[in-house]
């Protein structure tokens, strides 16, 4: 991709776009040259257009979304903190409710387990992550700086993405006037901004599974787990049964079967006002379909003990996420 003073052939947009039987993913070294290029300013809109949506086009591709990981990391601040799960929250969509993944982050956080969120909720229909915290009384921190404090002091943080990485969040808001996702979503859930040991991720649809432990096996992740989650949300609902994909440096890739919980019948964790929320967290009241919101939070508790491989089994995972959640407070 060309620096727009030079108006130099447009190389990478030209191959991704040539046409059928013609054109072609990147390889890793080009796509982060592209997008490095892409973060400093020094393309012209256009080509940025249509550079993110040739990539949307042909299909996401593992090392082509390595190569933009880089890129990206090369350019976001980083947390220099002790991090044991790395947690992005990018969800958006319709089906997207109160954040009770906030609940299980927070319990594992209260259990010993320093976890850094970062994201942003710009496109999604339900109660954001911000507003969430709000309504335990915590806030999102502002930089680095005060996101390390936070978590030597909480053992959580939470970075907005337009603190990690302004560019990439003006990137990410691109999908207003495209009316479409851009591999800019799969990047910054990839994004890793303290380089934790271990971390959770979600995508909408299963097709993204394969691209996210690709990527993570490029970029020599030690542990990373991956679900299907309601808006692409790190967020497990019981009430039927589920697969989590694990990678691990050590061992590889995983399939982890996850069941139903029994005794929820077909409820779902409930949407919530921020009074609900809260009132969940403390444990004060039983709201409707409170058995369905705890099992919920119980099941995403699962997910980052399996995902840090603190459980050796997702039986003995569920048991530990019970007694995480009871003493939480």
């Amino acid at each position: 991709m060309p620096r727009r003073r030079n108006r130099q052939d447009p190389g990478q947009v030209v191959a991704l776009g040539r046409g059928p039987g013609r054109s072609r993913a990147l390889t890793r070294d080009e796509a982060r040259a592209a997008f490095a290029l892409v973060l400093a300013g020094a393309v012209d809109p256009v080509q940025v257009g249509a550079f993110l949506m040739l990539l949307r086009y042909r299909g996401e591709d593992a090392a082509e979304v390595a190569g933009l990981v880089e890129a990206a990391q090369a350019v976001a601040i980083r947390v220099d903190a002790t991090v044991a799960l790395d947690w992005p929250s990018y969800g958006a969509g319709r089906t997207r409710g109160a954040p009770w993944f906030l609940h299980a982050a927070l319990s594992l956080a209260r259990a010993g387990v320093p976890v850094l969120m970062h994201g942003s909720n710009a496109f999604s229909a339900g109660m954001s992550v911000a507003e969430g915290l709000a309504a335990l009384g915590l806030a999102p921190a502002t930089d680095a700086a005060q996101a390390t404090r936070q978590l030597v002091r909480d053992r959580f943080a939470c970075l907005p993405l337009a603190a990690l990485a302004p560019e990439l969040d003006r990137l990410l808001r691109l999908r207003r006037p495209f009316g479409l996702r851009s591999p800019v979503n799969t990047v910054v859930r990839l994004l890793g901004p303290a380089r934790a040991a271990a971390g959770v991720d979600g995508a909408f649809h299963p097709a993204y599974l394969e691209v996210h432990l690709g990527v993570a096996e490029r970029l020599g992740r030690l542990r990373l787990l991956v679900l299907k989650g309601g808006g692409g949300e790190v967020e497990r609902l019981p009430v039927k049964p589920a697969a989590a994909h694990l990678w691990t440096a050590a061992a590889g890739r995983a399939v982890l079967d996850l069941p139903a919980v029994p005794g929820i019948g077909d409820a779902c964790a409930p949407e919530a006002d921020a009074a609900g929320l809260a009132v969940v967290w403390r444990g004060d009241a039983a709201p409707p379909a409170a058995v369905a919101t705890v099992a919920t939070v119980k099941a995403t508790i699962a997910l980052g003990l399996l995902a840090m491989g603190r459980a050796a089994t997702v039986a003995a995972a569920e048991a530990d996420a019970g007694r995480v959640w009871a003493e939480r407070r």
